[in-house]
């Protein structure tokens, strides 16, 4: 297991996320902690594409072993939507509320509100190889938003094996017991420790 590794991500958010879920003496770098300040390229249509492209773009700029996510929220009645523009599916201003409105908007009246989150990690090694892990959580989306924590859909999506809850009513540990970050993260951790 190496000492650090670098996470795409200057989302705070996220990164107080993974941190708790990493073994003692593995040191999380954000993309500050390396110098990139820029945007992160995120051009293709999976999930799987934009991880890879991101995690592949910090390796060959800066030179370092890095992993990335890109995570989507599936809605059964909207035949997948948003999916990959999850971030941006109210517009490019990116602003969790707006998304949020609109997808509540888009489920008026559904009678199936079934959704799934799907986190897909990319880690790209020094060695030049890409490898991906994947994670998914089942749910629901509510008709009204619920709770103050966690970000971006979590005040209305409800997972299966919680206890009724949205994500944004539990505790950060909590959620990181069943959530598709935490275990795309650990499917990361688990290629890791076997080197």
């Amino acid at each position: 297991m190496p000492a650090q590794l670098c996470f795409a991500s200057n989302n705070a958010h996220k990164l107080d996320e993974i941190r708790p879920l990493l073994p003692a003496g593995l040191t999380l770098l954000s993309l500050a902690d390396i110098g990139c300040h820029e945007e992160l390229p995120e051009t293709q249509d999976t999930l799987e594409g934009n991880a890879r492209q991101k995690a592949e773009y910090v390796r060959q700029h800066y030179g370092v072993a890095c992993f990335a996510d890109d995570t989507g929220l599936e809605v059964t009645a909207l035949g997948g939507e948003p999916g990959v523009y999850s971030a941006r599916y109210a517009g490019p201003q990116r602003r969790a509320e707006d998304n949020v409105a609109k997808l509540l908007h888009e489920l008026q009246g559904a009678a199936d509100r079934s959704a799934r989150f799907r986190t897909v990690v990319a880690l790209a090694r020094a060695d030049g190889s890409t490898h991906e892990f994947a994670g998914e959580v089942l749910g629901h989306i509510t008709e009204d938003t619920r709770g103050a924590g966690g970000f971006g859909y979590d005040p209305v999506f409800v997972p299966d094996e919680g206890d009724g809850r949205t994500f944004a009513e539990m505790s950060g540990a909590e959620k990181n017991r069943i959530s598709h970050r935490a275990r795309a993260v650990a499917g990361l951790l688990a290629f890791l420790q076997k080197e």
